[in-house]
């Protein structure tokens, strides 16, 4: 009887153990960037992976890119690495100096913010927005960051519009696109969109009087689209 209430003791005691560990408290943020520069995406599309070696762990740690590039993540003091996955993203991994490959090593000791730079396909510049009644027109240039061999075609570029600021391709209320073989001048790229009345398959404008608007960029062979930031348009 004795050893039975030991043994009982001792589990409960390693239970207790266990489940009183620390939680992680430190936070890594920053962005993913060119040349300084947010990399507008698909909010919560992109993702980035975290490594922590030395733990028995076989999994990574899966860290979500927002709409504006942006990243946060709490974690442990720790060394990690850093891999964004070949298909994440409308851009290339850049060659790490010190791995000399694509994975970045990391090492957290308190709270730390970081740009992650990349190499985008193309870039969105100078992008504005004109309400004109009850249209919405749009205009950018599309420059071409990637020359060389990896170098990839525009597919489409496309303008939408939603109620909130989450805008994307599953998120709009109305859209318009012009394919990539349409594109004469990729210095000189305009559209319109007429901005819905009432009820749309997405949802309604109803009495709101203000409208978001993006652009995006569907790269030919690249899941994710590269966007424009958002700009809010009173109506």
């Amino acid at each position: 009887m004795k050893k039975i209430i030991y043994l009982a003791l001792c589990m409960v005691a390693l239970s207790c153990k266990k489940d009183n560990y620390d939680s992680p408290s430190v936070t890594l943020q920053g962005r993913i960037t060119y040349q300084g520069e947010a990399i507008n995406v698909s909010s919560k599309d992109v993702t980035f992976e975290l490594w922590e070696p030395g733990w028995g762990k076989n999994g990574a740690i899966t860290v979500n890119i927002n709409e504006d590039g942006s990243y946060s993540a709490l974690l442990f003091n720790g060394n990690y690495k850093l891999i964004i996955p070949p298909s994440q993203g409308p851009f290339r991994s850049v060659l790490n100096n010190e791995t000399n490959s694509d994975t970045v090593r990391l090492q957290l000791n308190g709270n730390r913010t970081m740009d992650i730079e990349v190499m985008p396909y193309y870039m969105v510049r100078t992008p504005q927005f004109l309400l004109t009644g009850t249209t919405v027109g749009a205009t950018c240039k599309l420059e071409k960051i990637i020359t060389d061999a990896n170098a990839k075609d525009i597919e489409n570029v496309f303008l939408y519009l939603n109620q909130t600021a989450f805008v994307d391709g599953t998120n709009y209320i109305a859209r318009t696109s012009i394919a990539g073989s349409d594109i004469a001048d990729p210095d000189h790229i305009s559209l319109n969109v007429e901005v819905p009345a009432s009820t749309s398959a997405n949802g309604s404008t109803g009495d709101q009087r203000y409208i978001y608007a993006r652009i995006g960029v569907k790269i030919s062979g690249v899941e994710d689209l590269l966007f424009s930031t958002v700009q809010k348009i009173d109506l």
